[in-house]
């Protein structure tokens, strides 16, 4: 498809203006991956004003995009180019892959200069330079037929000041091409131009013209197959009314009390986030034994915090980490220089979560009490990224149901819903961040919840390896920090395929419980039920209905019924050792596609 276009511009004979690619570029540029190939057909096919592209981070839309840009320029159909981005070193990095197939943009210019050098063919630009003058870029939209390439085009929504500007600034484009690789959210305002189609419910939601999920990126080797490694512990802390209290992260508690046990978690000064950060590193020497220069990166909630973090990872490596902050001019310039080095660690406060492309990238700490689908999606897409077939990508998270949960949905796919009842919107509390804040928490530092000082204060934090979390599964029944069975999973061979990496952690879940079977020791007297066992059974059966549920949609008592029908046996609470065992191998069958 792609050479029959370049050869008709070839055929047409007219030469390109100043700034145009040419068609040698356009021969020695990357090969197109099998669904962008796809996509452009499909684009051509329709020959439409506006275009929605979904794919999931890592799948290569720049690239999409681009290849698309220069068909368009070579067909007359447009002459200018305007690339709207969430961020400063978005610009330069849109900038710097079109010209390596000979589109030159301009990442540099401001509002102030009123038009591009004519060495330029467009510009890029922020959501928030649109937003500050949209007159301005409506008249230079006017003055040339232009595409108009809205990356990550869920900042768009009408809701944010951006929404309105970027209509006014873009209705005269010649063509529209809008790409996102996370999930929209669901609410009731409307992204500009995007179109909405109204479901049986009467609920509009947004129709992509093409979308490629992560399911079908890792089917295809585009990216890589993620482990969550999710780390547990018992957190102590004093309320503003002086009260002390303490709770095991993410068992059982309460949205407050998760909240305040999380933060403990995240303080510097306990011993939680030292010894994640450690295991994260064991983790990054294991994978650099068949990725030399894999690299790691810490999400961490605000300035205070990414300082703390990287001066612990000094003393856990020996070697200074690369801390990004969001007031630092030179942000941009250190994460180029991170990005071809192979120095071990970065630390950001969230500007690394979306868009930024680091390759090397394998291993992640999700230091954040950020919870909302989006931010997740986009911090997790930072490592994701597949350079050649094995690789894996290991991330490490608290133990929480709201991160837990959105690990076990990573490959399902979300509409942006307009027109949702309020009852049926999903409310974040308030200290976690808005998905309409993302743009902000990228431009400033600001902590990702309420809790501060002066609410609660940290006393004491302990960690302990819970399980890790694959493809909607999950493995492991706990351990100590250090132990042989955390040991079997931060030992992972970091160059394994998505199968090879389940049947790895069935094998080392099977060798767990072999493990507690032979140290378990041998009752004397006569048979006792082990309640603790029991209880750990109950917790791993809870555990994994819970993400076949968010796998396949499926009520949790509706799974649990089943499984009793078809295993037999009473009430989970009422079961018996080999009863629970029973229902646990069943899901386990379902998880890999057998009956």
């Amino acid at each position: 498809m792609n050479e029959s276009l370049f050869e008709a511009q070839a055929d047409a004979g007219a030469s390109l203006p100043p700034a145009y690619p040419d068609r040698a570029a356009w021969g020695t540029a990357q090969k197109l991956r099998a669904w962008q190939a796809e996509a452009l057909e499909q684009y051509f096919a329709l020959n439409p004003r506006d275009f929605l592209a979904v794919a999931t981070p890592g799948a290569g839309k720049t690239t999409f995009a681009l290849r698309l840009a220069a068909e368009l320029l070579a067909r007359r159909t447009v002459r200018r180019i305007a690339v709207v981005a969430p961020t400063e070193h978005l610009k330069r990095q849109w900038a710097d892959a079109a010209a390596r197939i000979g589109i030159a943009l301009d990442p540099n210019f401001k509002n102030a200069d009123g038009r591009h050098g004519d060495h330029f063919v467009g510009v890029a630009l922020t959501y928030a330079q649109v937003a500050s003058k949209p007159m301005l870029h409506r008249a230079r939209t006017e003055a040339a037929n232009t595409l108009v390439i809205l990356d990550e085009v869920h900042h768009g929504g009408d809701a944010l000041s951006w929404g309105d500007a970027l209509r006014e600034a873009f209705d005269p484009a010649t063509r529209r091409l809008s790409l996102t690789g996370t999930p929209f959210r669901s609410d009731t305002a409307q992204i500009p131009f995007v179109d909405y189609v109204e479901d049986a419910d009467g609920i509009r939601r947004s129709r992509s013209d093409y979308a490629y999920g992560y399911g079908p990126a890792l089917k295809d080797h585009v990216v890589r197959p993620v482990i969550f490694m999710a780390y547990a512990g018992q957190m102590r802390w004093r309320t503003a009314e002086g009260e002390e209290m303490a709770a095991n992260l993410g068992e059982g508690a309460t949205k407050d009390i998760t909240a305040h046990a999380w933060r403990t978690a995240l303080d510097p000064e306990g011993e939680w986030i030292p010894s994640v950060l450690a295991a994260a590193d064991r983790r990054l020497t294991e994978v650099r034994h068949t990725v030399p220069d894999a690299g790691a990166l810490v999400i961490a909630t605000d300035h205070t915090d990414a300082k703390a973090y990287a001066a612990i990872l000094k003393r856990v490596t020996g070697e200074p980490a690369t801390v990004v902050l969001s007031d630092d001019k030179t942000a941009s310039r250190k994460i180029e220089e991170f990005t071809t080095s192979d120095r071990r660690w970065m630390v950001a406060v969230r500007m690394v979560s979306e868009g930024v492309d680091v390759p090397r990238l394998a291993v992640g700490v999700y230091a954040t009490s950020t919870s909302t689908p989006l931010f997740f999606a986009q911090a997790v897409g930072r490592f994701v990224r597949a350079r050649k077939r094995g690789e894996t990508a290991s991330v490490f998270l608290p133990s929480v149901p709201a991160l837990t949960d959105l690990a076990n949905q990573m490959e399902l796919e979300r509409d942006h819903a307009l027109d949702k009842p309020v009852s049926s919107i999903e409310v974040e509390s308030e200290e976690m961040l808005d998905d309409a804040e993302l743009a902000a928490a990228n431009r400033e530092d600001r902590a990702s919840d309420s809790l501060t000082k002066a609410t609660f204060e940290a006393l004491e934090s302990q960690a302990s390896f819970d399980r890790v979390l694959f493809d909607g599964s999950e493995f492991g029944t706990g351990g100590e920090l250090g132990g042989e069975h955390e040991q079997d999973f931060l030992g992972i061979p970091g160059l394994l395929d998505a199968d090879q990496i389940g049947e790895l952690l069935r094998q080392r879940q099977a060798d767990e419980v072999r493990r507690q079977k032979s140290t378990r020791p041998t009752p004397t007297g006569p048979s006792v039920p082990d309640h603790r066992m029991l209880k750990d059974l109950r917790n791993q059966l809870a555990k994994n209905v819970s993400a076949w549920s968010a796998r396949s949609g499926t009520p949790h008592g509706v799974i649990h019924a089943e499984l009793r029908r078809l295993c037999g046996g009473p009430p989970v609470a009422q079961a018996d050792e080999a009863q629970l065992k029973t229902r646990l191998a069943k899901l386990q069958n379902w998880f890999i596609g057998r009956t």
